[in-house]
């Protein structure tokens, strides 16, 4: 164990009582002394939530204290929504809750039993004089939300804070919640709710939230405690049922016990001291380091875990402190990471009740029960097999989808979807992925014929073509498809022919213009490098380079450019109507022309072109109601955009609400949503269904249909956002290259009987549904041999 004498540690919540007993446990020669500023039996909440994973951790760890915390705890499986007079009820989610009070007291004696000095009712102004006097080898700071230590050295730790845009308070009431209770209640202002959940025999937690907009319009801030609990009352009296709101706070006006949640990550953990006798690090822990919505869970099962992994960290590290901290925060930081953007989900979730307000009620509920990204379908399903069945019935009935013979119910993926006159049979869309092999003069090649013909027989419900440039200087390389003369006419017009001979799929046709990002060599050969022969002029809405000093710069387009390219996209759109193609994109993402005409980055022109959003969408919103004028009425066209720029002073999530609107109103059918790839130095934040969030937001604000896509990668998770509500259609991009059947063979993985296999590859079917079975059935014998894992976060 990494060599310790003297700990000190600062703040005596849960996490720094059990930071203590777990290094007295290991070592009883060391002297563990905590200070606390409150009294022994002072608390500020009421109960706190822990999942059955974080009690067997706690157990495992310690298990004298753990097995006196599981027989403390209210266990219950069922979350209960209302929304609009209905419940619904979901089980198997595996939560406890305990009182604050309740857990300090047990924390405490245990502490006592090992030995641990509690000194209460000493407010700590010095830490570096305390811990000189101590004579401390470590000091960890578990002094929460507010961490003074945090504050003193933040040169070191270089804290982050967001603050969010709720305000809530947190109250107790001896209603006495069976199940986790999510309740909605619209006002005259908004949307309010509450959390409510048991913690002991007679007392439960009740959390009241809404957007900081919404509380001010009430008057909320201006009342007292008895008022602002009076309103609570009257809003969410039929949840009470007569039983009284209790306040624990000792502030005497009301508005101080609303809080606007902040969100705190720290860049380090440890800063470090230099005393005579030894440079000593001061350690955060719990809330002083990070935070998570309560929405998700608790920041006391954070701080709980920090203390078992710094304990770990300790003693597997000989006698090198600064190694074993690194390893802490290295660890520690991952989970924590995970946890706070599941958390980030969630709170944007209940920060934004009224962008979900107008959805089904049972598509309400899933949304919320999937709010974080963390729970998926096939979780669920899980957690509660008859809940998702009757969730699958509800979604397929609601879509007009056939059940299939067997009598099971149909995963969302695979219900039909109806666009103007064209009905999917399913709602799988192959992205539309750059080949870069079409012959010099922009004709497709056998490769385009064989890689589009084998995704259309693989299953999905739409393919899309690569971007297609409307004429040769539109290109982005010599070896990209275009559709401007017969010739492309004849070859484009062969590939939609066998899609249609011989798949189910629809294709779908997408037109672009690379402007500043063309002329440039294959992407295997060097993405967005520029040719080194034959390049061509670029156009750009301002004068460019995408690559600072190394591309080709792209001039500003006049008026005449514009007519010009805007002609093209017209006659590309015709020769698609002769090929017979059954969708129109229109790709105005990614910095190609469009989308550069779109972003304040790209587009710096002064005049009505330039400026405002509603005056950068212009040139693209003119584009595409001249190709709706010739595009079939009875055909979709959809707009492919980037949401967001990833980069300071760039286009964010607000404006591709605005711009969505704009298509929508010029006749878009559904917008296509990815993000970035606008300019070069972007910073994205990437991560699973990373992109989801944006055709989320734009489907429920804007009011059109959408398509998610970036890095989706399973039906399960197609599943999840379908069901959801967070898009109509899903985009699978890789995994289509690795498995042009994608979608078959998840179509049997998944038990569904309705996919249509081609007449020629049946016995393949066969053989995979062999496979299949074999591979749950070990499965379900390893769980069944190993237990089968306990729920982790809530939802």
């Amino acid at each position: 164990m990494a060599s310790l004498a003297r700990l000190l540690v600062l703040g005596a919540g849960p996490g720094g009582l059990y930071t203590a007993l777990l290094t007295k446990r290991r070592n009883p020669a060391i002297d563990v002394v905590v200070v606390e500023r409150n009294r022994p039996d002072d608390t500020f909440g009421w109960g706190v939530v822990l999942s059955d994973q974080t009690v067997d951790n706690l157990q495992r760890a310690d298990p004298d204290s753990g097995f006196r915390v599981a027989n403390a705890l209210h266990h219950w499986d069922d979350i209960d929504v209302h929304f609009r007079g209905h419940t619904v009820r979901s089980s198997g989610h595996g939560f406890s809750g305990i009182g604050r009070q309740t857990l300090l007291a047990l924390l405490q004696q245990r502490c006592t039993q090992l030995g641990v000095r509690l000194q209460f009712e000493c407010d700590v102004d010095d830490v570096e004089a305390l811990a000189r006097k101590h004579r401390a080898d470590m000091v960890v700071a578990a002094d929460g939300i507010n961490s003074r230590t945090r504050a003193r050295w933040s040169d070191s730790f270089q804290p982050d804070t967001d603050v969010r845009l709720c305000r809530f308070v947190w109250l107790g009431t001896p209603r006495r919640f069976e199940s986790f209770t999510f309740a909605f209640e619209e006002t005259e202002f908004g949307w309010a709710q509450a959390h409510a959940y048991r913690f002991d025999e007679a007392m439960s937690t009740f959390i009241v939230e809404m957007p900081e907009p919404v509380w001010i319009a009430h008057g909320l801030d201006k009342l007292d405690t008895a008022e602002a609990i009076a309103w609570c009352e009257r809003v969410f009296a039929k949840y009470l049922e007569g039983q009284p709101l209790l306040s624990n706070a000792t502030h005497k006006i009301g508005s101080a016990q609303w809080i606007r949640f902040p969100r705190i990550t720290c860049k380090t953990w440890t800063h470090w001291l230099q005393f005579e006798h030894a440079r000593v690090p001061v350690v955060l822990l719990g809330d002083a380091a990070h935070t998570a919505h309560f929405s998700i869970g608790s920041g006391t099962k954070l701080a709980l875990e920090d203390a078992i992994e710094l304990d770990a960290a300790l003693a597997e590290s000989d006698d090198d402190l600064q190694h074993a901290l690194g390893r802490y925060q290295t660890l520690r930081s991952v989970e924590v990471l995970k946890l706070q953007n599941a958390a980030r989900n969630s709170t944007e979730w209940f920060e934004h009740v009224d962008r979900y307000a107008t959805l089904d009620v049972q598509q309400f509920a899933y949304s919320l029960l999937t709010r974080s990204q963390r729970i998926s379908h096939e979780g669920l399903r899980t957690r509660d097999p008859e809940y998702i069945a009757a969730f699958e019935r509800w979604f397929a009935a609601h879509n007009n989808a056939t059940l299939p013979e067997n009598g099971k119910a149909v995963s969302p993926m695979f219900t039909p979807f109806t666009v103007r006159g064209l009905t999917l049979s399913n709602r799988v869309v192959v992205s539309a992925m750059a080949q870069y092999s079409a012959l010099d003069d922009g004709t497709p090649s056998d490769w385009h014929f064989v890689h589009l013909g084998a995704r259309a027989a693989g299953g999905a419900g739409l393919v899309m073509t690569e971007m297609t440039c409307v004429a040769p200087d539109g290109r982005i390389s010599p070896w990209c498809t275009g559709l401007w003369n017969e010739t492309h006419l004849r070859e484009w017009t062969r590939i939609v022919r066998f899609a249609h001979d011989f798949t189910p799929a629809k294709i779908g046709l997408q037109l672009g213009h690379a402007g500043a990002k063309g002329a440039t060599k294959r992407m295997w050969e060097g993405n967005d490098v520029p040719l080194e022969t034959g390049e061509w002029p670029l156009i750009a809405p301002s004068e460019m380079q995408y690559l600072e000093n190394v591309s080709q710069t792209a001039r500003s387009m006049t008026r005449d450019d514009m007519n010009r390219v805007r002609d093209q996209f017209v006659y590309a759109t015709e020769l698609g109507v002769r090929a017979g193609f059954d969708w129109l994109e229109l790709h105005c993402a990614h910095g190609y022309l469009l989308s550069a005409f779109l972003s304040p980055l790209t587009n710096r022109r002064t005049d009505e072109y330039g400026g405002s959003v509603e005056h950068r969408v212009r040139f693209p919103l003119e584009v595409f109601r001249a190709m709706r004028a010739v595009w079939p009425v009875h055909k979709p066209m959809s707009v492919r955009i980037s949401a967001h720029d990833w980069t300071p002073d760039g286009n964010t999530a607000d404006d591709a609400v605005l711009i969505a609107r704009a298509f929508r109103d010029a006749g878009a059918d559904m917008m296509d949503v990815s993000a970035g790839q606008v300019v070069k130095h972007e910073q994205p934040v990437f991560g699973r269904m990373w992109q989801t969030p944006f055709a989320d937001r734009i489907r429920q604000e804007a009011g059109i249909p959408t398509i998610a896509v970036g890095a989706i990668t399973d039906a399960d998770q197609l599943n999840s956002i379908l069901a959801s509500g967070r898009a109509d259609l899903v985009a699978v991009g890789r995994p289509h290259l690795t498995n042009p059947a994608w979608t078959l063979t998840e179509s049997t993985r998944l038990g569904y009987d309705g996919a249509q296999w081609p007449l020629q590859y049946l016995s393949g079917k066969s053989q995979l549904e062999r496979l299949v079975a074999r591979a749950q059935a070990k499965a379900q014998a390893a769980n069944n041999a190993n237990g089968t894992p306990k729920p982790g976060e809530l939802t």
